[in-house]
């Protein structure tokens, strides 16, 4: 079966000897599924007595989309009389004995560390539409990659029929001498994921060190656009032209700064014009707003705010609570904002620093102010100020790269939790921000309190 160049790109990758992690596709249209299918066939044919991990999210969504893909290819390439499937185990069974497990990998509130994975060991894995696990799934699968690694050699010779030449740390055979007089070696741990542009960890950890050649070596992504393959038909094609924006720009052109989630408030051109606003001007009276470090996170972050315009941001690390009053003062002063202009978060440790300096303590799951359709008053003023961006009335003065980065990358989690749901608007919580981004989010606080001051304005007397 003739592969496309991309498809053929990724295989170098899947067979050579330093690359562990694959991520394929960044589009639609690329022939992801079908790549992953025919690795596993290969894999599992050369291989006898291997076993190998099917995943996606859902496993009624796999077995709709990915197995059926196994199953045409395996009829086009003349090889179904080769296996059985078993629907009640979700297993596929080779007649030379190896095995495809089917795996469900959604992150289920009832298995938070995926303990249901916890005693399988496999030859290697491909993941179906790996944008829509938590990055810990995909960490966790990695981990049980362990079955049968040194009985075969990458070219599907058995090891046992070899002379053993080195040996590894524990005294386990690490390398030997094949048929042909050559040096070898046991397989190497392989994971290949297939994914659409998505803003989370495919993005953190391949899309965006692969765009700017800061991938570690045992990673490799590979870029497939719908263009790229030639079997697609017009119609197709065409079809991804009429869809609306953005995800016209991530399943078309392959761009991945474009969230198409409907939860998302905060668009990637309204952030794009947060730190590109020459047309906010900074007037009226100064703010501060400082996201107090506490537990499970290491910074303290100011900002200093004229107007509807961040004029300064000032980071410390880890500090006593004296520390952060001291350079709390030191910006009053400098930028001459009173107390009754200053507000901190006053969850944990930020309660000392609102006694110190007897400013107004936010307190996030508070009520809301008089807002009866918010869950608390973190979801009032992240929702606010998330649409205030949008309608491009925020500006922040910042030429610090990585400050940026980090900060719109925090923006577009800033998304409804629940929308399908009627009830009272939210947002989605701390720690599931967290698991998406792959760490702790230190800069939208001190964006969304500045809001406390209009809602202080508008309904709140002090």
């Amino acid at each position: 079966m003739k592969l496309l160049p991309k498809q053929e790109n990724a295989v170098y990758y899947l067979k050579d000897d330093t690359t562990s992690e694959v991520i394929y596709g960044g589009a639609a249209g690329g022939g992801k599924s079908a790549l992953g299918c025919l690795w596993l066939i290969e894999m599992s044919l050369k291989h006898s007595g291997s076993r190998w991990l099917m995943g996606r999210s859902k496993l009624k969504t796999l077995k709709e989309t990915t197995l059926n893909s196994f199953f045409d290819l395996t009829n086009e390439l003349g090889i179904s009389d080769q296996y059985t499937f078993n629907a009640q185990s979700n297993t596929i069974f080779w007649k030379n004995g190896s095995e495809i497990i089917l795996k469900d990998l959604f992150l289920y509130p009832s298995d938070p560390h995926f303990d249901s994975l916890g005693s399988l060991e496999i030859t290697g894995a491909f993941i179906d539409e790996c944008n829509q696990l938590v990055y810990k799934a995909w960490q966790v699968v990695k981990s049980r990659i362990r079955y049968k690694l040194t009985e075969w050699d990458k070219h599907g010779e058995l090891t046992s029929t070899m002379k053993v030449t080195k040996c590894n740390k524990e005294g386990l055979p690490c390398e030997w001498l094949n048929s042909k007089g050559e040096l070898t070696q046991g397989l190497m741990p392989k994971m290949l994921g297939s994914c659409n542009p998505a803003k989370n960890w495919t993005y953190k950890k391949f899309y965006k060190p692969h765009k700017s050649n800061e991938l570690p070596r045992q990673r490799k992504f590979v870029q497939a656009l719908p263009t790229d393959n030639p079997h697609l038909p017009k119609s197709y094609l065409d079809s991804l032209l009429e869809l609306d924006k953005a995800s016209k720009q991530r399943l078309y052109f392959g761009n991945w700064e474009y969230d198409n989630d409907p939860a998302t408030i905060i668009n990637y051109d309204s952030i794009t014009a947060y730190w590109n606003g020459n047309h906010i001007k900074p007037e009226g009276e100064h703010y501060l707003s400082i996201d107090v470090a506490r537990k499970g996170k290491d910074k303290t972050v100011f900002r200093v705010w004229h107007g509807w315009v961040v004029v300064a941001r000032y980071s410390m690390g880890k500090s006593l609570v004296n520390e952060v009053v001291e350079k709390a003062i030191e910006l009053q002063r400098e930028y001459k904002i009173s107390n009754n202009n200053t507000v901190a978060d006053e969850d944990g440790v930020g309660g000392g620093v609102v006694d110190y300096l007897n400013c107004i303590g936010f307190v996030n799951n508070s009520r809301a102010l008089m807002g009866e359709n918010y869950d608390n008053l973190k979801s009032q003023c992240s929702i606010l100020m998330a649409k205030k961006i949008e309608r491009r009335e925020v500006v922040e003065y910042c030429s610090d790269g990585d400050v940026q980065d980090v900060t719109s990358e925090e923006m577009e989690q800033v998304k409804i939790k629940d929308i399908d749901k009627d009830g009272k608007l939210g947002v989605i919580p701390k720690d599931k921000v967290k698991e998406l981004i792959g760490r702790s989010p230190d800069e939208w606080d001190s964006i969304m309190m500045r809001y406390y001051f209009e809602l202080k304005q508008d309904f709140f007397i002090v």
